[in-house]
């Protein structure tokens, strides 16, 4: 996903209130805090002025004091319980993002995925949403609070002495000319970090993803100077905003020391004159300095806000990705529910418009019951089939049926509790082996979980197990060797009890002995429901109560394996090649 796309949607600001909008009240009191922190502060002046004037008739000082004394310990306390509230609403904000950009992410169509790094929609539920955090808290309450405490601030000056105010004004205004300038860079460069950091977590996680290879192949160092050129990107980028940034707050900082020193000089020669007494000069000073605080609140808020749009921008992105419907998990089928039947009319279907056709007219029928085994040299569409069926992808033409239903009729999530699927590399997810054998059917009691561990024999394997099903099988099941997590893939599918049963070579790496029992069990669940099955061993095939022959997307022939001996030369070609080991 390119930082260059350009994406209409709402304003940043809608967006962000969005996602504050849950929390409104607790934001409200938080901010409500903050403004009574700034009120006690906006005090503070005004008593000192009284004090000095109490000074200047050697009256007693000590009503003043003590109020003085009351009004900074209300201002820690308050600021404390304000500051307190607002960071908590802050980490709900940051979590309600994280609850709902994730939820979203698991729904996402496979056409989405393939086209989007993991790596970087993992940056945009970490990173990205952690940006939340501060632009709720210093942006959106900032920019309130401290604008509402500046503009109470400015007021008090104007009543304190107006001519002192005008000169304050006309150096802000000075300021605010320069800032203006700075804080479109500070988004651009906010932007190109995020971005950055995508990238990173891309390259991070293609790496991590295949260490194995990486290490076995001596690239250790040329994907470390992968890693590393992201990571400075990064560090490039969010220098320039830290650089803006930066900027931006001197400037606010710079502008108000200008102001005191004008504010003094313009002061005393009014003071000079008996315009003003030292009282009000030392009044409105105290105020200068106090307008320091909503100044750089105010700016650090408009800073702030413009890393926030960059992070809500790319949140929106992963949240315009094409998803499936959200809907409830449907039940699994009742044991003995009557197998299913499947059907491809002329199907036609590319994995995107810019890669060629794989399937180019596809056409067969599975009645229900039985086993089907399709064959044919590698790319010919065998998998894609699989992949039609539960609707990862929907064909450019033609028509997928399931029971004679348009797959497109289907409720997906009742479509899929029909099926059992194994993929072609069985991956086991990371956790313990009861977790993985429990991922489709979590309410699977232990007399189904020990019924399928004898049928896939596995119950050699968890009796082996320090800690039988509660061991941990480790990060994509690397403590189980090949032929054990197809077995446990099995397992998890036969535990569905599918109606429609797709088995993506799922005894490929099984010896032949666990290979011999795994097929008599496969023969045994076909007479109860309906098995798919894409083979390249001869006995796998040879079991089959019909075999489809796939070439380059088109089905050449269906029938069994005698008569496609007989009658289909690149059958009879695969059997007496490909398939001739096994044979013997």
């Amino acid at each position: 996903m390119s930082s260059t796309e350009t994406q209409t949607g709402p304003p940043t600001w809608r967006l962000l209130l969005g996602y504050v909008r849950p929390h409104r009240w607790a934001l409200s009191a938080g901010a409500v805090l903050s403004l009574l922190t700034g009120a006690t502060g906006l005090l503070l002046p005004l008593v000192a002025r009284e004090l000095i004037d109490d000074l200047s008739h050697d009256r007693t000082i000590t009503g003043a004091l003590v109020v003085m004394s009351g009004l900074v310990i209300a201002n820690a306390a308050v600021g404390a319980l304000g500051s307190y509230v607002l960071r908590r609403t802050a980490e709900s904000v940051v979590l309600g993002a994280r609850r709902a950009l994730s939820s979203y992410l698991l729904r996402l169509r496979v056409t989405a995925v393939d086209r989007t790094e993991p790596g970087d929609l993992m940056a945009r539920i970490t990173s990205d949403t952690t940006l939340l955090r501060e632009v709720t808290t210093d942006s959106l309450v900032g920019l309130g609070t401290g604008g509402l405490t500046l503009v109470a601030t400015v007021a008090m000056m104007g009543l304190v002495d107006p001519v002192l105010l005008g000169v304050t004004l006309a150096v802000i205004l000075a300021a605010g000319t320069v800032l203006g300038v700075i804080v479109p860079r500070i988004n651009r460069a906010s932007r190109q970090a995020q971005d950055a950091v995508g990238v990173m977590g891309a390259a991070l996680e293609r790496i991590l993803g295949a260490l194995r290879t990486v290490k076995a192949s001596g690239a250790e160092h040329r994907e470390e100077r992968t890693l590393h050129a992201a990571a400075e990107e990064s560090w490039r980028q969010s220098v320039r905003a830290a650089k803006w940034s930066a900027a931006a707050g001197n400037t606010a900082g710079l502008a108000m020391q200008i102001a005191f020193i004008t504010v003094l000089a313009v002061g005393g020669a009014r003071v000079a004159t008996g315009a003003v007494d030292v009282g009000t000069l030392v009044a409105f000073l105290l105020y200068v300095f106090y307008l320091m605080s909503p100044i750089q609140q105010v700016v650090g808020a408009v800073t702030q806000y413009q890393t926030g749009a960059a992070a809500l921008a790319r949140i929106q992105e992963a949240l315009r990705l094409p998803a499936e419907p959200v809907a409830p998990p449907a039940p699994l089928p009742a044991d003995g529910a009557a197998p299913a039947s499947v059907a491809f009319t002329d199907v036609r279907f590319r994995y995107a418009e810019d890669l060629p056709y794989v399937h180019h007219g596809v056409t067969f029928a599975v009645p229900a019951r039985g086993m089907t085994a399709f064959v044919g040299p590698s790319g010919a569409g065998k998998t894609t089939v699989f992949s039609l069926i539960e609707r990862f992808y929907d064909p450019d033409a033609g028509v997928v049926t399931l029971d004679g239903r348009d797959l497109a009729e289907w409720d997906l999530p009742q479509l899929r509790s029909a099926i059992g699927y194994v993929e072609q590399d069985a991956p086991v997810l990371s956790g313990s082996l009861r977790e993985n054998l429990l991922l489709g059917n979590p309410e699977a009691d232990e007399d189904a979980v020990a019924r399928v561990l004898g049928t896939t024999r596995l119950d050699g394997l968890v009796a082996r197990l320090p800690n039988g099903l509660e061991t941990l099988v480790g990060h994509r099941g690397t403590k189980l060797s090949g032929g054990e997590r197809q077995r446990v893939a099995i397992a998890r599918a036969l535990l569905r009890r599918p109606r429609l049963l797709l088995l993506d070579e799922a005894t490929s790496q099984l010896d032949a002995v666990n290979e011999a029992a795994l097929r008599d069990t496969v023969a045994e669940v076909a007479r109860t429901t309906t098995v798919l099955v894409v083979a390249h061993r001869l006995s796998t095939v040879t079991m089959a109560d019909r075999i489809v022959v796939m070439d380059a997307g088109r089905v050449r022939a269906v029938g069994t394996h005698r008569e496609l001996v007989d009658g289909d030369p690149l059958y009879a070609e695969l059997a007496a090649t490909q398939f001739l080991a096994t044979a013997g």
